[in-house]
């Protein structure tokens, strides 16, 4: 489960990143211009890919180094 800490960080990380986009949410001000925290859409998704990722690689590169030895 240690090898696996910083994933699961990084997914952590992201659900925060989504649900925070979720919970502010985006308003109209007075000018008509919308406000919204766009930018923990990207963010959020790029963590959960890295993490999604790191979790793979994690599991599967030591299967391939124990095949090599």
């Amino acid at each position: 489960m240690k090898k696996y800490l910083f994933s699961i960080i990084l997914g952590i990380m992201s659900f925060i990143c989504l649900m925070g986009y979720n919970i502010i949410g985006s308003t109209v001000l007075s000018d008509g211009t919308l406000s919204e925290p766009f930018f923990l859409i990207p963010i959020g998704l790029l963590l959960a890919a890295i993490s999604i990722i790191s979790a793979i690689l994690i599991y599967i590169v030591p299967k391939f180094i124990k095949i090599n030895n």
